[in-house]
């Protein structure tokens, strides 16, 4: 054990106290030896970059390795300032690259102290990288020196596969087990990183959480997603995570993150074989490759830019069956560059942009069919084809196959031929040669081995009745030599008969001689049925529409001859009665309104409004055994109720099982009392000085319901000048309108009209806003002014 410290009265940080429990001491232990851990990886860090910083005063100084380490210290001194942070400008001085124009950009916009903390960030970072043997490192020290000071707490390297999938090269920040579970990611599958690969720039997620992506890491917080690249090629992704939502960032560190994922591209990029150049081995495969294809195919190399970025293809090389859109030979195409050769294709969507993303991405390119614009005599020309372009280390294969207008019309064509049921024929007249297409044999029910049919004999295998039709046909092409056409029906061998159209045509020099025949066949049996369907339906409607035309006007001279449209005034009793019936404009709409109003024996007068439910004869015969059967009735001396479960029977005994509604009422002029009652109609409306009011709503069910019914009766005690309406729904009847509110209409009409009895139901028709296109029937009774009872 060591002796305590005679100077003071503290303790190592590994040494136990006494009473100290083992586990405290052995926890301090392992934190003294990761903060030894960690300095010394930042030691080497910052070593990597004083090196660099030597190795630029050796090279400007010209002196050996120990003189450029004392210069670095002096004038490390003479600034004020670190060796690392002296070092640190040396480098950006030197390099000049983008993470120099970073720091650059961000010192401008940021205070002047931070300059020396922010370029020894980023440099350390990059030398961080540099000096990494692995992605984990680079993980460890992008966050460490770069990241952390923004923010984050947790970085992703991704490796992009040639098949677009994603593979976990390091990570920092991450649990291991979570790590282990997205070790891979396989094509298809949608997260940020997959999007910054997809779409080629950095996609910045303000929450994931909201974004609905999956990845790894907290499902929580901000995420960016930085794709990284060198010679246009994408070799995979930084992402970088935050733990709370990321609010937009500025442009400086927008282009910090994507010069750390740049940097990051170097160390996810393989290891390069040997001989890998594109002139080489490479390419000399590929080469072979294509010459084994017997589709056009193209091997392309990269043209890049200053900036280490696609600019344009080189074709190296055409296989032997290779067919240019513009009909050149292969030998002009291959050396050039891709817009030089085919300079359409550097337009949006065209094949220099998809050779650009297939490169960058490693995302192979196919489509059936895609059109190929090329410039010919100044002229564009655009051909179909099928598209296939696939990336192979460091160059393109482009395979296209130029669609066979010929071939892809003449399918076309046999397509349309086999859906119209058309079939072509041509007949040679010196050599008798006839040929037929594949659809006229299966017109005649022929097999495609049996030899056609020459037209001479035509006329043998049609209907007898035809032949003449047929001869007409052959005499207009032979003997007149003009086109022809005919309609016949064709009889099978089977004994099946097809309905036939030729068209026709002879083949005639300019000397007006015959060299032969061409024309076509077309099945119109289907087009024969229908026709002849249709006519039979036609003959059947016109049937129908003339029977119905003769029940309509025999409702209507019956409706007419019973219902006439205007009725002489009752007056008596001092009792007024007036009555006003419009029937249906439509004939066929003719309905089964009726009104009666008659005195009866015993000096009572009867009143009744119905209606039968449909239209036509019908309807028309229905109301007529009704109105006629209720005024049989009321002869019995019975009161309305009972009257009405009288016609109740007499409904239900009727064989065209009609029903109807009616209103009901007995009128005694002695005490001016009204006895009523309703079967399922509307009630009347009582108009008393002025105001316009519904009598109750008496239980009764509609005639012809049920077996048997009963039917409420109420009383009614009538005043002078009192106007009572019975009226049948097609006076205020709306289809748009509840009946409720039609009824409140008809009251708030009624109430402000002033005048005669007639007068008033004039006005009530004028003012009529119905729509339902029904009969309308409406009774008016109003007793007389000043008129006392009759004496008993």
């Amino acid at each position: 054990m060591s002796n305590p410290d005679p100077a003071g009265d503290t303790a190592a940080p590994d040494q136990r106290r006494p009473g100290e429990p083992a586990v405290t001491r052995l926890a301090a232990t392992v934190e003294r030896l990761r903060g030894e851990i960690r300095e010394a990886q930042a030691t080497a860090d910052g070593r990597a970059l004083i090196e660099m910083a030597k190795g630029v005063l050796i090279e400007r100084l010209r002196c050996g390795p120990s003189e450029a380490a004392r210069q670095l210290e002096v004038l490390a001194g003479q600034a004020g300032v670190t060796a690392l942070e002296l070092a640190a400008d040396l480098v950006n001085q030197t390099a000049r690259d983008q993470l120099s124009a970073v720091v650059d950009e961000f010192l401008l916009r940021t205070a002047a102290p931070g300059k020396s903390a922010t370029a020894v960030q980023l440099r350390t970072a990059e030398s961080g990288l540099l000096a990494a043997g692995d992605a984990h490192r680079v993980a460890r020290s992008v966050l460490e020196h770069a990241l952390a000071p923004l923010g984050a707490t947790a970085v992703a390297l991704w490796a992009a596969g040639a098949d677009s999938s994603l593979s976990l090269a390091g990570f920092a920040g991450i649990d291991p087990q979570e790590a282990e579970r997205w070790r891979y990611v396989p094509p298809g599958v949608s997260t940020p990183a997959r999007l910054a690969l997809v779409e080629r720039h950095a996609q910045w997620i303000a929450d994931l959480a909201g974004s609905g992506l999956p990845s790894i890491g907290d499902r929580e917080g901000g995420r960016a997603a930085i794709p990284a690249g060198t010679g246009g090629k994408l070799i995979g992704v930084l992402e970088v995570c935050w733990p709370h939502p990321l609010a937009p960032q500025p442009p400086q560190v927008r282009r910090q993150l994507e010069a750390l994922a740049e940097l990051c591209a170097h160390t996810l990029e393989p290891e390069p074989a040997p001989c890998t150049s594109p002139d080489r081995h490479d390419v000399a495969d590929l080469v072979r490759l294509a010459d084994g294809l017997f589709d056009s195919a193209l091997v392309l190399v990269p043209q890049l830019g200053d900036e280490g970025t696609v600019i344009d293809f080189r074709i190296r090389h055409v296989n032997r069956y290779f067919t240019d859109p513009a009909g050149r030979p292969g030998g002009l195409v291959q050396g050039a560059s891709l817009i030089e050769a085919y300079p359409l294709a550097a337009g949006e969507g065209q094949l220099f942009e998809q050779s650009e993303h297939v490169f960058a991405t490693g995302e192979t390119y196919r489509a059936d069919r895609v059109l190929l614009t090329e410039l010919v005599d100044r002229i564009p020309l655009t051909v179909s084809a099928a598209l296939s372009i696939s990336r192979h280390h460091e160059a393109l294969l482009v395979v296209w196959r130029i669609e066979d207008e010929t071939a892809r019309l003449a399918a076309l064509l046999q397509h349309a031929q086999r859906l119209g049921r058309v079939g072509g024929f041509e007949e040679n007249a010196a050599t008798g040669d006839i040929t037929w297409s594949a659809e006229l044999y299966a017109l005649y029910g022929l097999p495609p081995t049996a030899d056609p049919i020459p037209l001479a004999r035509l006329a043998g295998h049609v209907h007898d009745d035809d032949v003449e039709a047929v001869q007409r046909l052959l005499r207009t092409l032979l003997r007149y030599r003009r086109s022809a056409s005919a309609a016949f029906r064709l009889v099978r061998p089977n004994g099946e008969n097809r309905h036939i159209r030729v068209i026709a045509e002879p083949i005639v020099d300019d000397a007006g001689h015959l060299h032969g025949v061409r024309g076509a066949y077309q099945d119109i049996s289907a087009q024969h049925w229908t026709e002849a369907a249709l006519s039979a339906s036609q003959d059947r409607l016109a049937h129908t529409e003339q029977h119905a035309a003769e029940q309509s006007r025999l409702a209507r001279q019956l409706q007419q001859a019973i219902m006439p449209a205007a009725t002489p005034v009752i007056d008596a009793f001092g009792l007024r009665i007036a009555v006003r019936y419009q029937p249906t404009e439509q004939d066929h709409m003719v309905g089964g309104d009726w009104y009666d109003a008659t005195v009866l024996p015993s000096k009572q007068i009867m009143i009744s409004v119905g209606d039968i439910t449909g239209h036509g004869l019908e309807a028309a015969t229905g109301m007529v055994v009704l109105r006629n059967a209720l005024r049989g009735l009321a002869a019995t001396g019975a009161g309305p109720g009972q009257m009405l479960t009288w016609l109740n029977t007499v409904t239900r005994s009727l064989t065209d099982h009609i029903f109807a509604t009616a209103v009901c009422g007995l009128y005694d002029p002695q005490t001016r009392v009204l006895r009523w009652a309703r079967a399922g109609h509307l009630p009347p409306v009582l108009i008393r000085a002025g105001v316009a009011t519904a009598l109750p709503a008496l239980d009764g069910i509609m005639l012809g319901a049920v077996e048997e019914a009963t039917y409420q009766e109420a009383e009614l005690q009538l005043e002078s000048d009192d106007i009572l309406l019975l009226y049948t729904d097609g006076l205020i009847e709306r289809r748009d309108r509840p009946i409720d509110d039609c009824v409140d209409k008809l009251l708030e009409v009624s109430a402000r009209f002033r005048g005669t009895l007639d007068a008033c139901l004039d006005y009530l028709l004028d003012h009529s806003e119905a729509n339902a296109d029904d009969d309308t029937c409406v009774v008016g009774i109003q007793v007389g002014l000043g008129d006392s009872p009759p004496p008993g």
